[in-house]
């Protein structure tokens, strides 16, 4: 066994690229689980059917993000326990993740089936692909146990630094998703179910990787399934970290329904398909700049828990300048290669047109949003969960349903409704920025009074 990253000292920018490779070739390869479905039903089914798998995008991420947003506070405790060499509460984070996720996973499955087909309809779901759309979510949160072991098991091997394995086990599932993904629809003729069937299969194996790695690790993150429990104070202090990040992307979901449903309103089926490719390539440049978060929120953590708030200065600024190069590179690919990449999912016409739009609007700002999770992530390694939650779902969800509701009511156009993307991300990453200051500053000046306190203890002991 390798010796876990040691992200307290040493050279920091390095020990973060290091980190965010692996975590951006995994993010990737999660990307293509949807990517190659719909690419399969782009160019072997019909128009209806890529329409129904690309609207339930902002649907799923609306009903799982709460607990996705749970996995990264166990990243947090798991990662800032480490920070204070406490194994026994490690321990514990890890046997209470683990179980957690089982329990979140059919709460999901019984939940999103009984449920799917409302949510389609209550976002005025185009009806010549409803029934289709219908089933593909049903059969999607069948296996929801799988996406949820797997992610808290990912979010525990980030905190020791290990993010190799979940690539090469999201590799291994990967290549399975795109065999099985061609054997059902174009052997079995098997259409959305097809690839919905592939893409939970895949993700069982996955998960099953990442729990045997588990169970094999010979360190501080070992798994013993027989010592499964929840333990009440870890569950309280992952929820407490966690649920601000899940609320945040719950309701960034629920902004990005009201976005489909406004181009659902355009009645198009050309237009939704368009939105659906565009949106599918743009989230490859997103995923690159969200492993600088994810980095961010893990190196912060284990320094925060080490009381080493230099380094945590350090890991924020590293983060910023990485997060912009990346968003503003892979932005600029995007729009250099925009027509063909497209064209993988379809796209003609119609279609074409709109994706071209959308990403014109998005790839060339995208480095805003980057800012901004770097801002988030830094805020949360620091224990501050709640501040960034509020000023995401100000600057980014409430300002543009507002935008949806007065300025695109007004001008109906797909530029006007795009254009609510990056200045939500400008005016979000301004005031969190402030918020970190502030943060910084406060726990700058507790850590003082604290190691004033021990040195006149010590003294008086002498």
């Amino acid at each position: 066994m390798k010796k876990d990253m040691d992200m307290l000292s040493g050279p920091l920018f390095k020990k973060i690229i290091i980190f965010t490779i692996p975590v951006v070739l995994s993010s990737m390869l999660q990307l293509l689980y949807n990517a190659v479905d719909l690419a399969v039903v782009g160019q072997f089914c019909e128009e209806t059917s890529l329409a129904a798998v690309g609207s339930t995008g902002a649907l799923t991420n609306l009903i799982i993000n709460l607990f996705i947003g749970i996995s990264i506070g166990a990243n947090v405790s798991v990662a800032r326990a480490i920070g204070q060499k406490d194994e026994k509460k490690v321990h514990q984070l890890v046997h209470t993740a683990i179980l957690f996720s089982v329990f979140a996973g059919i709460f999901l499955t019984i939940f999103g089936v009984l449920t799917a087909r409302f949510w389609l309809e209550l976002m005025d779901t185009n009806a010549d692909c409803l029934d289709l759309a219908a089933l593909y979510l049903e059969i999607y949160f069948g296996g929801m146990i799988f996406n949820m072991v797997y992610n808290f098991g990912a979010a525990i091997l980030r905190a020791i630094g290990d993010t190799r394995k979940p690539l090469y086990f999201l590799g291994i599932a990967g290549l399975a998703n795109v065999g099985l993904n061609f054997l059902l629809v174009l052997v079995f003729h098997l259409d959305v179910a097809g690839v919905a069937i592939g893409t939970i299969v895949s993700q069982a194996i996955s998960s099953i990787m990442i729990i045997v790695c588990l169970i094999r690790h010979k360190g501080i993150i070992h798994l013993n399934c027989r010592k499964l429990k929840i333990y009440r104070k870890p569950l309280l202090e992952m929820v407490i970290i966690g649920l601000p990040a899940g609320i945040q992307g719950s309701l960034f979901s629920i902004s990005n329904v009201f976005v489909q449903s406004a181009v659902n309103s355009f009645g198009s089926v050309g237009v939704v398909t368009g939105n659906t490719a565009a949106s599918n390539v743009e989230n490859f440049v997103y995923v690159g700049m969200n492993s600088f978060y994810q980095a961010c929120i893990t190196f912060t953590s284990q320094n925060y828990g080490a009381k080493k708030l230099k380094n945590c200065k350090k890991v924020l600024l590293y983060s910023l300048l990485s997060v912009t190069a990346t968003g503003v590179l892979l932005g600029g690919a995007v729009l250099l290669f925009k027509e063909p990449l497209l064209g993988i999912y379809g796209s003609t016409g119609e279609a074409l047109e709109v994706g071209i739009t959308r990403l014109w609007i998005i790839c060339s700002t995208y480095c805003l949003c980057g800012i901004m999770d770097v801002f988030v992530g830094g805020l949360r390694g620091l224990g501050s969960s709640l501040m960034p939650m509020v000023v995401s779902i100000m600057g980014a969800c409430v300002f543009r349903l507002v935008w949806i509701f007065t300025i695109f009511q007004n001008i109906h156009t797909l530029e006007i409704l795009y254009m609510s993307y990056p200045i939500s991300w400008f005016v979000s990453a301004v005031i969190l920025f402030g918020c970190y200051l502030f943060v910084f500053k406060k726990i700058k000046k507790l850590f003082a009074i604290e190691e004033s306190t021990l040195e006149s203890s010590v003294k008086m002991d002498d």
